[in-house]
């Protein structure tokens, strides 16, 4: 078994839980609010340019060029997946440039980049590859699984396909390769370490859901213990 393989064995029940969780299963029906679906593309946002930052800072980490490299490109292509999703979702989401350049992370949101700060700047390739993994991975099942959806919204039909692409997909099974090929040449410790990355990330996706469909806000914000 391929190591990969292991860490989705061993996330299986998270896996599942993403799959069919209210958010994922409203867009694909299509009647998900689309409130919702703002206040998870605002967070999207916020997270995507750390996202990218990631993929910068595992590149710098790498010593084979060549993964330099494709790292390097992938961090261009997620700042230009963001530029794409200010672009495409704002105005039918009435997203104002104001609530773009102001906005603050939900504490999930927060959660989650800070993870990946941390797999970058206090482990190893193997462990930052490991951590960002989850996010490709999960996306793509998404998009194969509801590839045939037809919610009625063409946000959501756009959204889903998105993740259905083929370019998308080979981007996503490069990664899998990649980690794959980083784990033949490590420690049994090492692996630990990069299963443990994967495990709380793939957590946190799990969780931006649930933030999403709640709408998460900090507990300062909350009125009384219930979301305003």
């Amino acid at each position: 078994m391929r190591f990969t393989e292991e860490l989705r064995e061993s996330a299986a029940k998270s896996w599942e839980q993403s799959i069919n969780h209210p958010f994922v299963q409203g867009v694909v029906r299509g009647d998900l609010p689309l409130e919702k679906f703002k206040f998870y593309i605002l967070q999207d946002i916020y997270y995507l340019k750390h996202y990218g930052k990631i993929h910068a800072l595992a590149a710098a980490q790498a010593e084979d060029f060549k993964i330099t490299a494709m790292l390097a490109d992938k961090a261009k292509l997620t700042a230009e997946a963001e530029i794409t999703v200010h672009k495409e979702h704002a105005k039918i989401l009435e997203i104002s440039d104001d609530e773009m350049d102001n906005l603050q992370p939900a504490p999930t949101a927060y959660g989650y980049t800070s993870h990946l700060y941390r797999a970058a700047t206090s482990g190893s390739l193997g462990q930052t590859i490991a951590a960002i993994l989850p996010c490709y991975w999960l996306y793509a099942d998404i998009g194969k699984i509801y590839q045939d959806a037809k919610p009625k919204e063409t946000i959501y039909q756009n959204w889903i396909q998105t993740y259905a692409s083929e370019w998308f997909h080979t981007s996503t099974q490069e990664m899998i390769d990649l980690l794959d090929e980083i784990a033949e040449q490590s420690s049994e410790k090492e692996k630990e370490k990069m299963k443990e990355q994967f495990l709380i990330a793939k957590e946190y996706e799990l969780a931006f859901w649930e933030m999403s469909y709640t709408k998460e806000q900090w507990l300062s914000e909350k009125k009384d213990g219930v979301n305003v």
